[in-house]
């Protein structure tokens, strides 16, 4: 037996889940937590790293499991501190990623319910939203039990945010424990092992799929997160079927591949139409998949559907399917190449024409790309920017109509090396990723894509960048206004613009006023050289990108989009109706 307190048994829970980085800002009822980071932890591999925001620390865990596949901690403190995480925790939420969530709370006699503390506030109510589980440790002696529950809940079946609520006095207290009883391995309290879909289910997918004309593949990001990218590819290259990623996954197959069809191309756009049968593997098929209906997709009833999930609560969420397995990506995957051995694959139809119309929409891109006009176009960063960092680099994407017009250049070869707040859209996600991911992968180039709205949202952070040495280069696109916001009022209110505008902030004098080089660009010709300077200069690195802010307005997507995002509401609202109202 051995006394430990409430912080040091923490510490010990989280050095035996192999947990390398605790990121949050410090608070004083952590303090018995952060001493024992201090004492015990920092010989054993832990760091706690002090970010400027608690929203950038829960970004940050959010971005170390993306490019790792490791879970990471953000903390807060009491009330505010907590408060503040939510919309980091958030965003990993909507992305099915498993961060472990700590926050301090008042003593217990103080709270649930609170009775006049100051900083008061139902932590385990307001997480409960944005986690796939919460829970207040009410004694000391259930610190391992309760974090040993978070690490099985955060890591088994769809993979998500997890949050314990701790008390001063509890994380204070200390007890006489059995390390041996108390500390497990992993391996005793959750499962290590894939689970398996269902083997005959697994057959009747197979044969439909040999079967199928046109196989098309859909992968979602549920095949990045079981790492399950080589088993993906090689049964799209036994099945001669074409792949195209949900925006999430981009990278779980290279780009320029050829069985690769960009989401959103017109080679993606007829597959989607022309599928026979459709194998929707890991994810939920959303808006940005256009909800797997037609007439982007085949007809229901007529296209057939497979879905593989490891969350039967998945299955037919948005479109009926005709077969359902269950299980994990990498395994069923696997299954379905063991089950393909020996049988004969029938497609008659040349995938090339599909990868070509890809190319071809990609080339339109590319002549608007290649021009020098001034201000610059934002695509001709984009692509300046692609073409200078290695394949492998980690590319971060942030913003609203920065991230659009990355996507059409901005190609990605590798998994774990995109970074996007996919599904929640969330801005100011971008520096806290980048920052995080040059942590967990320090030999790789890590590039920034940002509009200069999302950048100002956690801008502080350059100063953390700045402090623990992280060498990224962040690439603004600085028109100085909120662009998707403002295009979608040119389209639809004829340029009445409310709200959308802000002055030009000299994001390259800011850099360097927390540490880090900076740069401002304002003709084409200058960025290749700039971003030569940014990645030999030995800083976090900022570039700041006058561009062309009429044409940053509407990227070809965005009436697209807009329509996804407004669909069912009374917009465009038509001239001639505002007139009359007027009028009247």
């Amino acid at each position: 037996m051995v006394r430990l307190s409430g912080g040091e048994i923490l510490v010990e829970c989280l050095l035996r889940e192999g947990i390398r980085y605790v990121f949050g800002i410090p608070g004083d009822r952590s303090l018995p937590f952060l001493d024992a980071i201090h004492r015990v932890g920092r010989k054993r591999g832990l760091e706690f790293i002090t970010t400027r925001h608690e929203q950038a620390a829960a970004h940050m865990a959010d971005a170390y499991y993306r490019v790792t596949g490791r879970p990471a901690v953000c903390y807060g403190t009491v009330g505010p501190g907590a408060a503040g995480l939510i919309p980091g925790v958030y965003a990993a939420y909507a992305d099915s990623i498993p961060v472990i969530v700590l926050t301090s709370q008042n003593q217990l006699t103080r709270i649930y319910p609170d009775h006049g503390s100051m900083q008061s506030l139902d932590q385990h109510s307001l997480f409960r939203p944005v986690t796939k589980w919460s829970a207040v440790v009410n004694h000391v002696s259930r610190i391992p039990e309760l974090v040993q529950r978070a690490f099985r809940v955060a890591l088994t079946g769809r993979p998500g945010p997890v949050h314990l609520d701790i008390p001063s006095d509890v994380i204070a207290s200390e007890i006489d424990l059995d390390p041996v009883k108390a500390f497990p391995e992993p391996r005793s309290y959750r499962p290590v092992k894939r689970p398996r879909a269902d083997p005959g289910s697994v057959r009747e997918a197979v044969r439909m799929l040999a079967g199928a004309r046109l196989p098309l593949i859909h992968a979602g990001s549920g095949v990045l997160r079981s790492d399950a990218s080589e088993e993906l590819m090689r049964l799209a290259e036994a099945l001669k079927a074409p792949v195209i990623t949900s925006l999430s996954a981009r990278g779980a197959v290279p780009e320029d591949w050829e069985l690769c069809l960009i989401p959103g191309s017109p080679g993606a756009f007829v597959a989607m139409g022309m599928a026979d049968v459709v194998l929707h593997m890991g994810g939920k098929l959303g808006d940005m998949d256009l909800w797997g209906r037609s007439p982007h997709w085949g007809e229901i009833g007529v296209q057939r559907w497979i879905q593989v999930d490891i969350d039967p609560e998945m299955i037919g969420l948005n479109r009926p399917v005709d077969l359902a397995l269950v299980g994990d990506a990498k395994t069923v995957l696997s299954q379905m190449l063991e089950e393909l051995r020996g049988l004969e694959v029938r497609v008659d139809r040349d995938v090339g024409e599909l990868r070509r119309l890809c190319e071809e929409w990609e080339r339109g891109f590319l002549e608007v790309a290649m021009s020098s006009s001034h201000p610059i176009h934002p695509l001709r960063v984009v692509h300046e920017a692609r073409s200078f960092f290695p394949r492998d680099a980690i590319s971060v994407a942030d913003g609203g109509n920065t991230a659009v017009w990355a996507h059409y250049l901005n190609r990605i070869y590798y998994p774990r090396t995109f970074l996007w707040a996919a599904d929640s859209g969330h801005l100011g996600a971008g520096l806290p990723y980048a920052i995080a991911a040059k942590l967990a992968s320090p030999d790789r180039s890590v590039y920034l894509l940002t509009g200069d709205g999302a950048f100002m949202l956690n801008v502080q952070e350059l100063e953390t960048a700045s402090r623990l040495g992280t060498e990224i280069v962040a690439i603004v696109f600085n028109d100085a206004q909120w662009g998707m916001i403002k295009g979608a009022q040119k389209l639809f209110y004829r340029s009445r613009y409310v709200g959308v505008d802000f002055g030009d902030v000299r994001h390259d004098l800011v850099a360097e006023a927390m540490g880090c080089h900076g740069i401002r660009v304002e003709r084409a010709e200058e960025l290749r050289g700039a971003l030569r300077e940014a990645a030999a200069c030995g800083r976090p690195a900022v570039i700041d990108v006058k561009v062309d802010r009429e044409a940053n307005l509407t990227p070809p997507d965005l009436e697209t989009l807009a329509a996804i995002w407004l669909e069912g509401c009374e917009v465009p609202v038509r001239e001639e109706l505002v007139e009359e109202r007027v009028e009247a």
